[in-house]
């Protein structure tokens, strides 16, 4: 199948310098234990050694790599492994939550996903349902995107995340955001309403860095998002007769230290009443509770 316009502009920006460094480092995370040196590595490579070496040396100076200093000889540092233990925790707790994205997708005939921030990305880790939600498609974890992911964690990350620079200009209402949280903590799930720039909006953000974002592309979305958890139901907006656009509803799981670890989402997109909000918000907390259980998680004490 021919490549799409899309796939060919990803292509295109592809970087050479680092390709390199990441051969260097499949090269050396390959080989169990066995340690190279510089002339080796950059043979087998095809890099030119003083390439090589400037490579070498800023990984091992940010711990990725560690240096034999009495045989000079490159081997795996304690870097890459906090970053596998990162990466597997995460992938390993999506193992758990499939089942039970099953069966909520089989109950309510809708899409169910479980994503987490990895590294410094929102990445979806799994999916259950009929529609096409990509794992592994990747978002940029600043604001608008990503409130939901520091919604139910500690007040300092909710802070962090609230202080990086955000990728489109933002109008800020605090008091409606505070509360936002505190009502979404109480309830234990947040709920999205559905809207033409909801739709588009992560749409056009996936796999899109702040620094990447073409200027008529930062202007649109601009006009799309203009405050924080503008899309948010608050609590008052929800009346158990009324019908309300829905485009989500989200949970969290949480690991052994009471921190939010993954958001299951339920894809609704439609309008449903408030009543049926509330009982498809208790299944999908059940849901992630359950998880949580299952990982061994607990709430934190602010829950």
């Amino acid at each position: 199948m021919a490549a799409s316009s899309a796939e060919a502009r990803e292509v295109g920006r592809r970087s050479a310098p680092t390709q390199r460094v990441i051969q260097v480092i499949d090269y050396l995370t390959t080989r169990r234990g066995r340690r190279a040196g510089l002339s080796e590595i950059a043979r087998d490579l095809g890099l030119a050694k003083p390439t090589c070496l400037g490579i070498l040396t800023e990984l091992t100076a940010a711990g990725y790599l560690t240096r034999d200093p009495r045989t000079r000889d490159y081997g795996p540092g304690p870097a890459l492994i906090a970053a596998g233990r990162v990466a597997q925790d995460s992938f390993a707790i999506a193992g758990l939550a499939h089942p039970e994205l099953e069966r909520l997708s089989a109950e309510y005939g809708t899409t169910c996903t479980a994503s987490a921030v990895v590294g410094e990305r929102i990445s979806v880790l799994d999916s259950a349902g009929p529609a096409m939600v990509r794992v592994g498609a990747t978002y940029r974890f600043a604001p608008p995107v990503g409130l939901m992911y520091v919604l139910w964690d500690t007040d300092a990350a909710f802070d962090a995340w609230l202080a990086t620079p955000p990728t489109v200009p933002l109008n800020q209402d605090e008091t409606r955001l505070r509360r936002l949280v505190a009502e979404c903590r109480n309830r234990g799930y947040l709920v999205e309403s559905m809207t033409g720039a909801g739709r588009q909006l992560y749409s056009m953000l996936a796999g899109v860095g702040g620094h990447e974002m073409p200027d008529e592309l930062r202007t649109a979305v601009a006009e799309l998002v203009t405050t924080l958890g503008e899309r948010v139901y608050l609590g008052a907006d929800l009346r158990p007769r009324k019908e309300h656009p829905v485009s989500l509803l989200a949970a969290p799981t949480y690991d052994a230290g009471g921190r939010q670890q993954l958001v299951l989402t339920m894809y609704v997109g439609t309008s449903i009443t408030g009543a049926e909000i509330a009982r498809r918000g208790s299944a999908l907390v059940a849901a992630a509770d359950a998880v949580t259980a299952a990982a061994g998680g607990h709430r934190p004490q602010h829950h």
